[in-house]
């Protein structure tokens, strides 16, 4: 018999962490890993839009790397320890900015602040650099309640955000699409 989606137990507001302390649903831990569960989404969708293999792969790792934060985040930090949760590692952010720094390689030198836009694939990837944004500022107010959360998931959001912007703009100059450029009124 399959399981159901629905358990009706947090029909009250309340969940559950990883290991089995209950919590509002509106705690900041919740919210945290909820936007990254978010983000992943949004991901999802870049992956699907994006031509170039390479994006593709790299969004796929990024995918599990989230759900491994996400998981991280869902825990008990006083209970974490005991369980077996998936880890980031420093190879997680150098992959990162080896693929940033190889995009960066064939693309021309930015001259001003970039407009998000010029193709829908290109959007997208905007939207979710902001997610990812707001994701890293859910965990830094995680982080500042003394919610203990663990450096390098701080450390890869912000990392993941710059990536996003470069990859946007690899796409937009991949497709053809015209980076449109920010003139501020004077």
């Amino acid at each position: 018999m399959a399981i159901k989606i629905y358990t009706k137990t947090g029909d009250s507001g309340n969940t559950s962490l990883i290991g089995g302390t209950k919590v509002p649903k509106s705690h900041l831990r919740i919210e945290s890993y909820g936007t990254v569960d978010e983000l992943n989404s949004c991901i999802g969708l870049c992956r699907d839009l994006l031509t170039d293999p390479t994006g593709r792969q790299v969004l796929q790792e990024v995918q599990d790397r989230l759900f491994t934060i996400g998981a991280a985040l869902a825990c008990d930090p006083q209970k974490e320890r005991k369980m077996l949760i998936p880890d980031l590692h420093e190879e997680d952010i150098i992959n990162l900015e080896k693929e940033m720094d190889r995009m960066d390689g064939e693309l021309p030198v930015m001259k001003s602040f970039i407009l998000p836009g010029g193709h829908p694939t290109v959007s997208q990837l905007h939207i979710a650099r902001c997610v990812c944004r707001r994701a890293e500022r859910c965990v830094v107010r995680l982080e500042t309640e003394s919610q203990e959360v663990e450096p390098i998931i701080l450390k890869y959001l912000n990392r993941l955000s710059d990536y996003l912007f470069v990859l946007a703009r690899y796409a937009a100059a991949g497709l053809g699409a015209p980076e449109i450029p920010w003139t501020p009124r004077v």
